[in-house]
């Protein structure tokens, strides 16, 4: 049992909102001093001069400038606290997981849902052991479902996180390579996401992605309800007429045709999810095509833009070996002079960096990009790779800083050029696409 003590006199005040982070308190809010990179206890004070109405703390403070709760452990707290909102609103929750695709399913099963239902959702990215028990407690009023991305980087943490968001419907987009440094295999990394069709109740609903078998063997540990998605004859909710255009995507499903600005078949892929979900909650597919059709690549996440005659692919928000080839794939489709791939060195590999990032270099190679562009640590190997299964005419260059890759890419693109900038959210790719366009 948890147990709160009051540290200094505690006047009648409502709390209205919840942070962990002092720079965007908002007045009203309850304060998390999280034990992390940096101590959340050194910024108490600073949330209370953004308006924060209390702290949770797990210090002793010298002179607090506002009301303290003080517990044995902040991180518990504020998870306890998660739960116990959860449980007070009791409403379905569709939680999300998966290698690659997680936002932007997520993104899509809400839009899909809104066209019915009042509902909330993980804002951004929050999809750790901070971000979910945040994500409860921000629900807002009158939601009638819930939809929240789970991510992990260690076995156990999807279920720690499912039992938290206490899901109905689970669904998997893929099982690959990322974060794969805290496990000895991928089929070690598919137990783990794994974990969220194990959490659920026996009156849940899986949703699997057919075309991905890993996947696809979560069936065998539920003995609830299951429906597949994919593009493959074998799934339930199946996308066909496929097409695949640089500006975005279009398939049937039914007989009922879907249109997106959103990318590739991976694109297509998340969509399929959303509308399973929808299906789901009794919703028809025939009164979502303009949902669907709303759906748009989120900052950073395959974002389309033109600059001085060169079409530009933005997709720098994060990176993984499976995610970086599906956007490899809607670079190589594009009509253009020359395609340019920045890749930025993709993190959380561990041992496996440089037999992974040199399999990326030579798909990239072997896809015929034109000019690849590798920044920082193990995008080396990537680059070396590519310059050896290089046809003739085929460039490969490495950069340590971002910044000097934007310098190099201003002085070669051309109009008509297609450029894709992607890396890992600590590489700082964006940094380059902004060298090149300054």
């Amino acid at each position: 049992m948890l147990e709160a003590r009051v540290e200094t006199e505690l006047p009648d005040a409502l709390v209205t909102g919840w942070s962990i982070d002092s720079r965007t308190v908002n007045p009203g809010d309850l304060f998390f001093a999280i034990r992390g990179d940096r101590d959340g206890h050194a910024y108490v004070n600073a949330a209370f001069e953004r308006g924060a109405v209390a702290a949770m703390v797990s210090n002793d403070m010298i002179a607090p400038k506002g009301p303290l709760l003080q517990v044995s452990d902040t991180l518990a707290a504020l998870q306890i606290l998660g739960l116990w909102a959860r449980r007070r609103w009791a409403k379905p929750v569709v939680a999300v997981t998966g290698s690659a695709g997680k936002t932007t399913t997520k993104d899509a099963i809400a839009e899909l849902l809104a066209t019915r239902f009042k509902v909330g959702k993980t804002a951004g990215n929050l999809n750790n052991h901070l971000g979910v028990p945040l994500s409860l407690l921000r629900m807002p009023d009158g939601a009638e479902a819930g939809v929240l991305e789970l991510g992990m980087n260690h076995a156990g943490e999807i279920r720690e996180l499912a039992t938290l968001a206490e899901p109905q419907i689970g669904v998997v987009t893929n099982v690959g390579y990322a974060h794969i440094e805290a496990f000895e295999s991928i089929d070690a990394i598919a137990r783990a996401k794994r974990e969220l069709i194990e959490s659920l109740p026996p009156d849940g609903v899986a949703v699997l992605n057919v075309d991905d078998p890993r996947v696809l063997a979560f069936r065998d540990v539920f003995w609830g309800r299951i429906v597949t998605y994919g593009l493959s004859e074998e799934a339930e909710l199946r996308g066909d007429e496929v097409e695949i255009q640089p500006e975005g995507i279009a398939f049937s499903v039914n007989g009922v045709r879907f249109r997106s600005s959103l990318l590739g078949r991976h694109g297509i892929l998340n969509i399929l999810a959303a509308l399973a979900v929808a299906t789901i909650f009794g919703i028809e597919l025939q009164t979502l095509p303009s949902a669907v059709s709303r759906l748009a690549p989120g900052r950073m996440r395959g974002e389309r833009s033109q600059w001085r005659g060169v079409t530009v692919l933005d997709d720098c928000y994060n990176s993984n070996p499976d995610a970086v080839r599906f956007m490899i794939d809607v670079l190589k489709a594009e009509s253009a002079s020359r395609r340019i791939a920045v890749l930025g060195e993709m993190l959380e590999l561990g041992d496996w960096a440089a037999k992974l990032h040199t399999e990326v270099g030579e798909y990239a190679a072997s896809s015929g990009i034109d000019v690849i562009v590798g920044i920082r640590g193990s995008a080396r190997p990537l680059v070396d790779a590519a310059s050896r299964r290089a046809a003739a005419g085929q460039e490969a260059h490495f950069f340590e800083e971002p910044e000097a890759a934007g310098a190099f890419l201003r002085q070669i693109v051309k109009p008509g050029d297609a450029i894709l900038f992607k890396g890992s959210r600590a590489t700082h790719v964006e940094r380059a696409l902004a060298a090149m366009e300054s």
